[in-house]
């Protein structure tokens, strides 16, 4: 049964259109993920649903006592509630609660599982993520037919966020979100609607068929394209023999001609390339030696040791709380530690993306934004402007001259990310990259990884960017303790299964074991997966290693006849001599990782 309809949809925001005659529906038990380019629209179409904002033309049709909640990016609370009352006051009338004491000990129940304790605490004292928290628990706690939730994964850890994806999947009601944790879109939703240049698209499946779909897609409007090009170069030759429009035939042939010509072909927004936007690295990189830190009672880091690696990808996980961002605000020198110390080379230049927007002046013009950190930047094709690379990093040339504050708060994330890439850093540290950043920007960024010449550091709650992006985990796994796992996410779970299962326990540290969630008054329990698999970054590295291997083995065969051509030249001999230890070093890397894949690989073809 059809529960919302909504056709010939069209919205402006000041001088930008949102959506251009477009339509939208969702059926009863239906899970739709909404994805597209942060600034385009996709929370106004959540309000739009929600009744809480009109569209400039078009309807929105409603089934019958249709009951829908919705969770707001952020969410408003009334002054001076506490967190129990806030929750009591928008649940109060759900028929599924006996009484107020029932409802309260439901409350209490669901904010312990989302990690709010005090539930008397008054909420103008909680911090943003906090805030957010109450008010998924607040939602969920309800019996709508229709769930709209906007960003509901921001602010939640692994452990949190698996939780979620097993309450969500367990719901019998339809429910419409906006997310970019695609591991949670995969798992999650039946259905994909893309937002793209005022229009909608629609994707039967999670977040790998539409990825397929998508593809296919793009590959019959570029045929139909093509068709289209080979007519018009028919036509124009047809129009330049001197066709007269003398008969009522000819004139409708010009007709069909003008309206060939005047077709817009399809357009894709281009992928930004910043391989060689780098500073060099040099021996000594960043160097953390016996680091602890307190408040108060609680311990984050007793002597944590570790040297950053050249190329190292490092990604640091646990609960909210523990002791990442300060582990990362150590490192940055924004934090000075209790005791131990930091080393950070001469020729490290960290680019630090926090979770907040530092020092970003919004009354500056975007274009200017950017040409303060890097007029021009040089990439493996030669120099590009900043006006090109805002092009490329989904900024097109109508949006460079707006100012910052008329920008959406995902693109002022994506424009703080570019200004941070434009000054070049050897080493990144990228704070909860995922939380306001959109899915094509997020494979963006994951692509300018790849190839970047340095270290990343990254805390994150995102396992689809781990696995995409690290080789390394760091788990705060309490009292200040700091664990060490090799490979990404899925490595990591599957170290802490293996852990487990020899201490006869239950899986830790958001390990996807048992998880018991309550919808509407029932109990369910799922278990995820135990058998190995390829992380994608393993799955990956496994194709492409063998050709690595033998590419550093020629690189190094060719240096040692570059060493011996220059045994006179001093100067570059010390230079070939550091290159070929430096590829001597990445040899063996890439060989310890062959084993370690050839090993994994040989074990799931056992099972």
């Amino acid at each position: 049964m059809n529960l919302l309809t909504i056709e010939h949809l069209t919205k402006s925001y000041t001088e930008r259109l949102l959506f251009d005659d477009t339509a939208f529906s969702i059926n009863e038990g239906e899970k739709v993920g909404l994805i597209g380019i942060n600034g385009t629209g996709k929370s106004t179409l959540l309000r739009i649903a929600a009744g809480l904002e009109q569209p400039d033309e078009g309807s929105v049709v409603k089934g019958r006592s249709l009951y829908i909640r919705y969770l707001p990016q952020i969410p408003e609370f009334q002054d001076g509630e506490t967190v129990l009352e806030a929750i009591v006051r928008e649940n109060e009338n759900e028929p599924h609660f006996s009484s107020k004491e029932e409802l309260k000990a439901a409350a209490r129940s669901m904010l312990n599982r989302l990690e709010v304790p005090d539930c008397e605490a008054k909420i103008d004292t909680l911090s943003g993520g906090q805030r957010k928290r109450v008010a998924l628990a607040s939602v969920l706690l309800s019996t709508a037919d229709l769930l709209i939730l906007d960003e509901p994964t921001n602010h939640l850890d692994s452990g949190m966020a698996e939780w979620l994806e097993a309450y969500l999947k367990a719901f019998k009601g339809a429910l419409l979100m906006i997310t970019h944790d695609r591991y949670f879109l995969d798992s999650v939703t039946s259905r994909i609607v893309e937002l793209d240049k005022g229009k909608l698209y629609s994707y039967q499946g999670g977040y790998e068929k539409y990825l397929e779909l998508k593809a296919e897609r793009i590959e019959m409007a570029e045929a139909t394209e093509r068709k289209r090009q080979s007519i018009l170069r028919t036509e124009i030759a047809w129009m330049q023999r001197g066709a007269r429009a003398r008969s009522t035939k000819q004139k409708a042939h010009i007709q069909r001609y003008e309206a060939l010509r005047d077709q817009e072909g399809p357009q894709y927004d281009r992928n930004v390339q910043l391989e060689s936007i780098a500073s060099r690295l040099g021996r000594t990189t960043v160097e953390l030696k016996d680091i602890s830190k307190s408040y108060g009672d609680k311990v984050l880091l007793k002597d944590f040791t570790y040297i950053f690696l050249k190329n190292d990808r490092v990604g640091i996980i646990g609960p909210n709380g523990s002791g990442k961002s300060t582990l990362m605000k150590i490192i940055a020198g924004w934090v000075q530690p209790d005791s131990g110390t930091t080393e950070i080379g001469q020729t490290v230049k960290l680019g630090y993306f926090s979770q907040e927007n530092e020092a970003m002046d919004e009354s500056l013009r975007v274009i200017d934004y950017i040409k303060n950190a890097a007029e021009y930047v040089k990439t493996k094709d030669g120099s590009i402007s900043a006006s090109q690379m805002l092009e490329r990093f989904l900024f097109p040339s109508s949006v460079q001259y707006t100012v910052i504050g008329k920008l959406s708060g995902g693109e002022k994330r994506r424009l703080y990310l570019l200004r941070i890439l434009m000054e070049a850093p050897n080493v990144i540290l990228l704070d909860e990259p995922t939380n306001d950043l959109d899915i094509q920007t997020l494979v963006i960024l994951e692509d300018y990884l790849d190839t970047f010449p340095g270290i990343v550091i990254t805390v994150s709650h995102d396992r689809y960017f781990l696995d995409r992006v690290v080789n390394r985990i760091f788990a705060f796994e309490g009292d200040g303790r700091v664990q060490q796992y090799e490979g990404g996410y899925t490595d990591y779970q599957n170290a802490c299964l293996k852990r487990a299962e020899a201490e006869g326990g239950q899986p830790g540290g958001g390990q996807e074991g048992k998880t018991e969630v309550r919808t509407n008054g029932k109990t369910h329990r799922t278990r995820g997966p135990q058998k190995l698999k390829f992380s994608y970054k393993e799955q990956r590295d496994y194709e492409t290693i063998e050709g690595e291997m033998a590419d550093l083995e020629e690189r190094i065969s060719s240096l040692e006849q570059e060493i011996q051509a220059s045994a006179h030249d001093f100067v570059k001999l010390n230079q070939l001599m550091a290159e070929k230890e430096e590829a001597e070093a990445a040899l063996e890397e890439k060989m310890e990782r062959w084993m370690y894949l050839e090993e994994l690989a040989a074990k799931i073809a056992e099972q």
